[in-house]
């Protein structure tokens, strides 16, 4: 694997097209346990950063950095800042990288693992999107050796049973976790919107190999 690092603004714009067209399933979740304002600010930060992007020739990295500009200072919620820092730590990862390679990947994937951890706390188990993150991240790391498309693959795989391994969890941080017990059964929308995004990362990636 070894994506030359430019003009790749796209990616950005990909993934956000796949955090819109699920804009209403990500709200309907996070009503159920949530402020339910979920979708709607993630779509709204990831589309404006896909318009600022857009036409412009890019390295991955900077594409990040935008992302995370917007997200950070221009939507609310409580996914904002964390998605913001997620994707600052992705980009600074991949600083002064001519080419987007296995190592560069497997880099900028534990940064974003690091920073969330970092400013949010969760843990595996507290049911956040460090369920689907921690395992994905952990996947790829252990996969890197089979190639890019074995690793990113497993990186989905892992990233969809942390996902869904939500269901049978009890929120302990955030607002779902003043319901108890009552927000065992249900996906965490976080969760889904970190699987959606790596999903989308993998397959942007994965499409440009080929």
């Amino acid at each position: 694997m070894a994506l030359a690092n430019r003009d790749l603004g796209a990616v950005v714009a990909e993934l956000a097209a796949v955090i819109v067209a699920h804009k209403a399933w990500l709200s309907e979740l996070d009503g159920r346990i949530g402020d339910g304002d979920h979708g709607a600010n993630m779509a709204k930060g990831f589309a404006r950063a896909a318009d600022r992007v857009a036409g412009q020739d890019l390295t991955l990295g900077a594409a990040l950095a935008i992302l995370s500009d917007v997200l950070m200072g221009e939507i609310g919620g409580s996914m904002g800042p964390l998605y913001g820092v997620m994707f600052d730590d992705m980009a600074q990862a991949l600083e002064g990288r001519d080419v987007i390679d296995i190592a560069a990947v497997d880099a900028m994937l534990k940064a974003a693992l690091a920073g969330v951890q970092a400013m949010g706390n969760a843990r595996v188990g507290d049911k956040t999107m460090i369920d689907t993150l921690a395992p994905a991240v952990a996947a790829f790391a252990t996969h890197r050796d089979k190639g890019a498309e074995e690793a990113l693959a497993r990186m989905v795989a892992a990233a969809e049973t942390g996902r869904d391994s939500t269901i049978g969890l009890v929120a302990r941080l955030g607002r779902a976790s003043r319901l108890g017990e009552r927000s065992r059964g249900m996906l965490d929308a976080g969760a889904v919107s970190c699987c959606l995004i790596l999903t989308a990362l993998a397959g942007s990636l994965t499409k440009r190999l080929d």
